[in-house]
């Protein structure tokens, strides 16, 4: 880990901390503060990503700034049966909203139907549950994650060549709709790009030893595309690095890689030519809107199809609604614009 993710990751400790210490005085009052504020539930999917300690950060400031009630925050590790508890907790504390981020998307309709029978609002954050009610849905458009990636590396290569895809967990919706749609893109434009899935289940280590064998196996790879920069990313580099293999962008052997996330050290690597671009995933936005729609669920307000005031789109799904947030390209030709999160954090 870089010392900029070890800060980052230590700074999120602190805070889920300190978010945690700050509200345990509601407890003796569930689902009320001071002014009768309704009790708001926040679940973090994990604390081993840049990306989603950055996001914590997030919520802890923009609670504060809306002066939420939020419950005791907590944090499931990637793993639904502990999201599952933690949910349990709010539901039993008076939570009249609960934000969460559930990394396996088909595992918690029954919670989602659960908390839609005791009229709790559900605030999906990145991922689209499969199932059950939802009263908001916040992501980008994880499609045009693939499509943006697919369509830069066949242009970097050509048209021609070899590319490891580190895909994410394929039972995850963003999973799922960032492979599908790399996978028809390169079918579609680049037929001559020879694309090696491989599945890791959003696991660094896993991530790092498929891709050592790949390299084994292909020599010639000459692309790669990662679904998740924040866990991702630098097991990747170590790796290429230990093989002689990271060479800078414009070199002979440089392999063209293309990152999904849009952390601090992402922008750092295509200034250094290590990465050659990124889909910058809006963690800042995600926070914001996680808790405005949390708090507009505990007000009883209601939201309809349509263009935001925000640069979104609010699409209708089976089950609820779905605020697709932009989600920009990040090449060296724009790394260093100030408006993406990532160069105003860390």
């Amino acid at each position: 880990m870089s010392l900029r993710s070890a800060r980052i990751a230590a700074t999120a400790a602190t805070v889920i901390v300190v978010a945690g210490f700050a509200t345990g005085c509601n407890r003796e009052s569930p689902g009320a503060a001071s002014g009768g504020k309704p009790a708001i539930g926040i679940d973090l999917p994990r604390a081993d990503s840049d990306f989603w300690n950055s996001y914590s950060m997030y919520i802890n400031q923009e609670s504060k700034k809306l002066g939420l009630n939020t419950l005791a925050v907590s944090n499931s590790q990637n793993d639904v049966t502990k999201l599952v508890a933690n949910v349990q907790v709010f539901q039993s504390t008076g939570a009249k909203a609960v934000v969460m981020a559930p990394q396996d998307t088909g595992a918690v309709a029954s919670t989602l139907d659960t908390l839609a029978a005791k009229h709790i609002a559900v605030i999906s954050i990145d991922t689209r549950p499969d199932k059950g009610n939802v009263y908001m849905v916040v992501r980008a458009d994880n499609k045009a994650y693939g499509t943006k990636a697919c369509e830069f590396l066949g242009q970097q290569l050509g048209g021609k060549g070899k590319v490891a895809e580190l895909q994410g967990a394929l039972d995850s919706v963003n999973g799922r709709d960032r492979s599908e749609a790399f996978a028809a893109c390169m079918k579609d434009k680049f037929p001559g790009i020879e694309v090696i899935e491989l599945p890791t289940d959003w696991k660094g280590d896993i991530a790092s030893a498929k891709l050592q064998s790949t390299l084994t196996a292909h020599p010639d790879l000459n692309g790669i595309y990662i679904q998740a920069g924040g866990v991702f990313l630098q097991p990747t580099l170590t790796l290429l690095q230990q093989k002689g293999l990271l060479k800078p962008a414009g070199q002979p052997g440089h392999i063209a890689i293309v990152s999904n996330d849009g952390i601090p050290a992402e922008f750092d690597a295509i200034r250094k030519g290590q990465i050659d671009a990124t889909v910058s995933q809006p963690a800042d936005l995600y926070a914001k809107y996680a808790l405005y729609y949390a708090k507009a669920a505990t007000e009883g307000k209601t939201f309809q199809p349509g263009a935001t005031d925000h640069q979104s789109t609010i699409v209708k799904l089976p089950n609820g609604l779905e605020d697709q947030l932009p989600a920009p390209l990040v090449t060296k030709a724009n790394v260093d614009d100030k408006a993406f999160w990532g160069n105003t954090i860390g």
